[in-house]
């Protein structure tokens, strides 16, 4: 973990496949650090995908994620936790990693960044009211949503841009440009991913 300033004392973790960093990933974590109650924002890359989705290699997406992040500044750095709480546990569930962080970070509180639609598949998470407990949410999406107690919901919708949809253009040949950071697609270009 890398930082320019005092260390924060409230940290939003923004979790996911990053499979790759697109540029709705970097405008959110903009927003919100700019709007929510948080001093820093990590990105968290999964180690591996819980419903065995096939991802480029960790190394790769987190490279991403630090390209990314990059143009955000020192408020935004990258960890590799979800990779130390698997090689600990055997498995990654958000649980494990909070309880890691906050073994590892007393000082820090959390905050977990989740899409609106994580809310409909609470009943799949392990012991979901535990994690919401450790890191109250800030939700995106619109409102009307019906969240849990502490949480935040903020008034923007990702914008429709989609990791999914990056690879397949990618894959095909097509222009995916307008969807990630100039950095990210170099990177994807030089590596010779989701070919």
């Amino acid at each position: 973990m890398r930082y320019h300033r005092a260390v924060p004392s409230t940290v939003a973790l923004f979790g996911g496949s990053f499979n790759p960093p697109h540029a709705a990933h970097a405008l959110l974590a903009l927003y919100v650090l700019e709007t929510a109650p948080v001093d820093a924002l990590w990105f968290a890359p999964t180690y591996r995908h819980a419903f065995g989705k096939d991802l480029a290699p960790f190394d790769d997406r987190i490279a991403m994620c630090e390209l990314a992040a990059a143009p955000l500044g020192s408020r935004v750095a990258v960890t590799r936790i979800e990779q130390d709480v698997f090689q600990a546990r055997g498995e990654n569930r958000t649980l494990y990693t909070l309880e890691h962080l906050a073994e590892a970070h007393p000082e820090l509180s959390f905050r977990l960044l989740v899409g609106a639609d994580i809310l409909g598949e609470a009943a799949k998470w392990h012991r979901w009211d535990e994690v919401c407990r450790r890191a109250p949410l800030i939700v995106v999406g619109r409102g009307g949503v019906e969240a849990p107690p502490g949480a935040t919901l903020t008034e923007l919708t990702m914008p429709a841009v989609s990791s999914t949809e990056v690879r397949r253009r990618i894959g095909v040949g097509e222009d995916a440009s307008g969807l990630v950071s100039r950095a990210v697609l170099g990177y994807i270009d030089r590596r010779g991913l989701y070919r």
